[in-house]
């Protein structure tokens, strides 16, 4: 076998390990929990917060009076663009391997490029299936800080809670650690 033929193997091997940890990565749980305060009261916090919630399309899904949350529930829908992506490079990806197995073992002929290209797809499929799901969003009462106002703790997907904290900060004198923010991630 000549060494230009192995390292195009390789190169389609890890090109395709890479691919498979994208799609875990694109689908990974991003449940964050981050306290925050508000000067202003409990009440008042959450009617914003429910009604800014409600608005965006989540649902109210119960709680517990007893241990003071609210729960709600959201669909989260998956990028069609992304899924299109990787399913163009899945498809690619899988006719590279095909020419590479055709090139090492000539006596398959062009078998090996059938079912590859068959398998492209699946990427896209893979990303839309676990990246459609619902997400769920808890807002917990905490003990009043000493200064007054309310301290909420809020757990749900990271990119969520950036945008309650973008969005809401100001209207509702919500603060914060500012991890989220200043996360590289």
């Amino acid at each position: 076998m000549p060494s230009g033929f192995q390292s195009i193997l390789l190169l389609t091997i890890l090109i395709t390990i890479g691919l498979v940890f994208f799609l875990r990565a694109a689908t990974k749980d991003r449940t964050t929990v981050v306290d925050i305060t508000s000067p202003q009261s409990p009440l008042t916090v959450l009617e914003g917060l429910s009604t800014w919630l409600e608005q965006r399309g989540w649902n109210r899904d119960g709680g517990d009076a007893e241990k003071q949350v609210l729960r709600f529930r959201g669909r989260v829908a998956s990028s069609q663009a992304l899924a299109i992506l990787l399913s163009i490079l899945g498809t690619i990806g899988s006719c590279c391997f095909g020419l590479v197995l055709q090139q090492l073992i000539p006596q398959l002929g062009g078998w090996p490029l059938l079912p590859l290209i068959g398998l492209g797809p699946l990427a896209g499929l893979v990303y839309n299936r676990r990246a459609n799901r619902t997400e769920s969003l808890e807002l917990q009462l905490l003990e009043t800080p000493p200064q007054g106002g309310s301290s909420l703790r809020l757990r749900a997907h990271r990119d969520e809670l950036i945008v309650i904290e973008l969005e809401l900060a100001e209207v509702l004198q919500l603060a914060s650690d500012g991890s989220l923010l200043s996360s590289p991630i």
